[in-house]
């Protein structure tokens, strides 16, 4: 599905990385796909074009993990595919031992996608929002942890995931991505981040569906005459921190926004840790969701604002760190 209005198109992030992931798959034979019972339009082509390397092993997460790590054992280049939440926190035993240990015995290769990161399943309660993952699975030695703004990002991590023969997690939007780069412009993985929008002051590092709200609410300040800058943090694991905190350091204060707990070893805790390695007096303020779960059903904007990170809570953040300053 596309919404190609205003010149930018929205499209789901795991359509678009296994549509791409697909085209690789039919030139290298070393690729498998398995999944959890969890469908994609996109899924059925690769189903049809490559049964032999196709496996759905059904409602079974740790099973996921432990065919995957068995394939990558053989030389493989793997992706797992499920449900955020249930990838990570049903089978997460299983991705530390098969994975995370053993990785560091020997080269491992596999991918695990999770779909429905931070509240993308919105009005489906506490049982499938996904806001943990980020601290759970920056925790594990050797993983990589990919956590895109748009679909164009999705779609470029294909080539970096087959390259990079590490363990990896790749959260993913549950709902339509819109747009935020040009997929015609040359975009490096490797460099972890993107500076959106230079500012003065005031710089908020985002992840994840969390850049937009970033980047509306940089827009209002605009407006109001305070600049604020915009780092997509779109590679939470490894942080490359010599560019990042070259990236913030003439800024007097930070916010990180995050859909995830904060002060759990999230965003928020690596941007510190960045901070206290460098000595840095620039103020930090962390913004995400607090220390409990949301029962109260509702938009994803209605979550955001019970939770006070919506756009209008961050300006608010804003002005409330500079006051009639700016």
């Amino acid at each position: 599905m596309n919404d190609e209005s205003n010149g930018l198109r929205t499209r789901a992030m795991r359509d678009v990385f296994i549509e791409a992931l697909g085209h690789r798959m039919k030139e290298d034979e070393n690729i498998f796909f398995l999944c959890a019972d969890f469908g994609s339009p996109a899924l059925d082509r690769i189903r049809k074009e490559c049964p032999g390397r196709f496996i759905n092993v059904g409602i079974a997460e740790q099973n996921l993990i432990n065919v995957a790590t068995g394939l990558a054992l053989e030389g493989h280049t793997v992706y797992a595919y499920a449900i955020a939440p249930f990838i990570t926190m049903r089978a997460y035993e299983q991705i530390r031992v098969n994975l995370a240990i053993q990785s560091q015995i020997k080269e491992l290769n596999v991918n695990l996608i999770g779909v429905g990161a931070g509240l993308s399943y919105d009005v489906s309660g506490p049982t499938h929002h996904c806001v943990e993952d980020i601290s759970i699975m920056r925790a594990l030695p050797g993983f990589v942890l990919f956590s895109p703004s748009d679909w164009v990002l999705a779609s470029r991590f294909v080539d970096y995931s087959i390259r990079v023969k590490k363990p990896k997690y790749i959260r993913f939007e549950g709902k339509l991505s819109e747009q935020i780069y040009d997929d015609k412009e040359a975009l490096r993985i490797e460099d972890g981040f993107c500076a959106l929008r230079q500012g003065q002051g005031v710089c908020f590092i985002s992840t994840g569906f969390m850049t937009r709200t970033a980047l509306k609410a940089a827009a209002a300040l605009g407006k109001n005459g305070i600049s604020a800058g915009v780092i997509d943090l779109y590679l939470l694991k490894p942080i490359h921190g010599v560019r990042l905190f070259d990236a913030i350091k003439g800024y007097e204060a930070v916010i990180t926004l995050e859909e995830g707990f904060v002060n759990k070893g999230g965003l928020d805790s690596a941007v510190s840790v960045l901070l206290e390695q460098n000595e840095s007096k620039i103020k930090l303020k962390r913004m995400g969701i607090e220390d409990s779960y949301t029962f109260d059903m509702g938009t994803r904007d209605a979550l955001h604002a019970m939770n006070g990170i919506g756009v209008g809570d961050v300006i608010a953040a804003v002005q409330g760190i500079f006051g009639n300053e700016r």
